[in-house]
């Protein structure tokens, strides 16, 4: 693929897509491998032109292809979107995407945890911390996902410019969309405690959660931290950052909050994936029948 074409392809995904880092990285990288595919299967060039008359055949021998890499059917279903996004983009109005059935994709239901011991598992992270405001830096970031819904991205990207804290919180999300989440006393206590403890003061542009050295915190940081927690307190091994998330979305269901309410809290375009949390509420009420009742 070209230079021109792989930056055109880039900035349409950044910016007229608005689609995250890592997403556009993924699909630049797919678009690359599926000219260098093409060049290689033709034994010839592949410009813009040719590419609107790719085959169902051609797009079935790159996605075999990549079955020999080793990818399983989620990164299949994931390349072959990508794909055709791509051809989409290159072929504009007049683009013809050969149709093809994408691999079949088992959607496993989010795993909550116990307020108990998401609480826990926090607790535990600020404890074990090697200084008191990196502690009480845990302790904020996991709240705020499991106390507002966010995900660690979104929590990475809060910026000094959030402070004072009120009684919500304005949240950038995916693509760019904003939306506003309330603030939980314990919630806005601990991003305040932790701001008073922090040797780096908070400036408007800067982000507020930093690392040891005054940089902004990574996500693998909290992610490594939670890996050791569960660890000590034996948790599952599904006990994620990202788990508190839907630990939120499946607690504030149990007790009422409608879907509608709950996909705008939580961020989400559509209300499909806000819909998966109805069977998540159902699976750990079942799993209380089955461990409670006496003839279960």
């Amino acid at each position: 693929m070209t230079p021109a074409l792989s930056e055109r392809w880039r900035q349409h995904l950044a910016l007229d897509r608005r689609r995250s880092v890592h997403t556009v990285r993924a699909y630049v990288a797919t678009a690359e491998r599926l000219i260098a595919f093409l060049e290689q299967h033709r034994g010839e060039g592949v410009s813009p032109a040719t590419l609107a008359h790719i085959d169902q055949a051609e797009l079935r021998a790159f996605l075999a292809s990549r079955r020999t890499d080793g990818i399983g059917n989620l990164s299949a279903a994931r390349e072959l979107s990508a794909v055709r996004g791509f051809l989409r983009f290159v072929g504009g109005d007049d683009a013809r995407v050969p149709l093809l059935k994408g691999p079949r994709v088992k959607r496993g239901l989010p795993r909550p945890i116990s307020p108990d011991e998401a609480v826990a598992l926090a607790q535990d992270i600020a404890e074990t911390a090697r200084e008191g405001w990196i502690g009480a830096r845990d302790w904020a970031v996991l709240l705020l996902l499991y106390g507002a819904g966010l995900r660690i991205g979104e929590a990475m990207g809060l910026h000094g410019d959030i402070l004072p804290l009120g009684d919500t919180l304005r949240v950038t999300g995916k693509r760019g969309k904003t939306r506003i989440v309330p603030l939980l006393p314990q919630v806005r206590a601990a991003i305040d405690a932790y701001v008073d403890a922090c040797p780096y003061p908070p400036a408007r542009d800067q982000p507020l959660f930093r690392g040891a050295r005054g940089g902004p915190l990574s996500p693998a940081l909290i992610r490594r931290a939670v890996q050791g927690a569960r660890g000590r307190l034996g948790l599952s091994d599904r006990t994620t950052p990202h788990a508190l998330r839907h630990s939120f979305a499946t607690h504030l269901l149990g007790r009422g909050a409608d879907l509608r309410s709950l996909q705008e809290l939580l961020g989400h375009a559509s209300l499909s994936s806000t819909q998966v949390y109805t069977q998540v509420d159902a699976a750990h009420l079942l799993d209380i029948y089955r461990n409670a009742h006496p003839r279960a």
